[in-house]
């Protein structure tokens, strides 16, 4: 913890959020972020909708494949995680 009158790095330049930024999981949700702006709001709510029925339970329900329904969940995670890091 910064004692009084300490300087704090700059939050762009903070090291911990620095490091979130170097993940798998960040590039995915930036780049998928840069490629399809426009699905953004709808990669996110079937990812969530997918979380709360569970993988098995959506991919039956939609007629999916359990594998389509994760890399869906997995996108969306990603995409979540980007947007709160990169904030």
């Amino acid at each position: 913890m910064a004692e009084p009158g300490e300087d704090l790095p700059a939050p762009d330049e903070d090291p911990f959020l620095e490091s979130l930024m170097d993940t798998s999981l960040y590039s995915m949700g930036a780049f998928f972020s840069d490629q399809h702006p426009d699905l953004v709001d709808e990669v996110i709510a079937q990812s969530e909708d997918i979380e709360a029925a569970g993988i098995r339970g959506y991919a039956d329900e939609h007629q999916m494949t359990v594998e389509a329904c994760f890399e869906t969940m997995l996108t969306g995670l990603a995409v979540r995680y980007y947007n709160a890091v990169a904030g």
